[in-house]
């Protein structure tokens, strides 16, 4: 859930010339449980359906460029933006962070996919089908977006098959992508890491928002 305080990372990007849009779609707190509980076992339905409404708001109300929209997530928001990319040619540059490709190979290497059994009302061998249609890497021919992964090997909630994955299916396509992996870093290396590790990973969100998205001078 996103509030009134200071976020580093879209000051950052802020400062950086970017226009940042984030909210708070369905399945985020703050707002009561059915709220929370309206994307269990539909995820990439109601939550981008939100995502999208808030980025066609924010056009119609600002004086925005939609033919250079980025867009960016961790976590569950890398899950969301491996989703978007699948679904949606609109964004001309998109940063994944440990997100999720393959909810059926989550289930049995994650150290909480199993708890997924409760959402999807049974384990991906018994319903493959109700993990692998809300699952990015079922659609990832679709992607056309240059897309940048960042991923920790020492990352047991969302391990780093899920981004391997995903790059190897997207360089097997022929398609723009970059994967970067940190050594010894966990889930928690935006808010953890070591230092350096930090300011390296912004770097790189900066170098691929402003490669894909900045306008050329003269």
């Amino acid at each position: 859930m996103y509030g009134y305080v200071f976020f580093f990372e879209f000051q950052l990007l802020a400062t950086n010339g970017f226009t940042v849009i984030y909210t708070n779609p369905r399945g985020s707190m703050g707002y009561g449980q059915e709220f929370a509980d309206a994307i269990r076992g539909d995820w990439g339905n109601h939550d981008f359906a939100d995502l999208m409404s808030a980025v066609d708001t924010a056009l119609s109300q600002e004086p925005l460029d939609p033919g250079r929209l980025g867009v960016a997530g961790g976590s569950y928001g890398g899950y969301m933006t491996n989703w978007i990319v699948t679904q949606t040619n609109r964004f001309k540059a998109a940063v994944s962070m440990r997100g999720i490709s393959n909810l059926y190979s989550f289930f049995g290497t994650s150290d909480g996919g199993f708890l997924h059994a409760e959402e999807y009302g049974g384990p991906p061998w018994e319903l493959p089908e109700s993990y692998l249609k809300r699952s990015p890497i079922s659609f990832v021919a679709k992607v056309e977006t240059p897309l940048l992964l960042i991923h920790s090997d020492d990352d047991f909630r969302v391990p780093i098959e899920q981004g391997e994955q995903f790059y190897t299916a997207l360089k097997f396509l022929r398609r723009k992508v970059r994967m970067v992996r940190f050594l010894t870093e966990t889930h928690e290396l935006s808010r953890e890491g070591e230092p350096w590790h930090r300011v390296i990973r912004l770097d790189h969100i900066l170098h691929w928002f402003r490669e894909h998205l900045k306008k050329p001078i003269g």
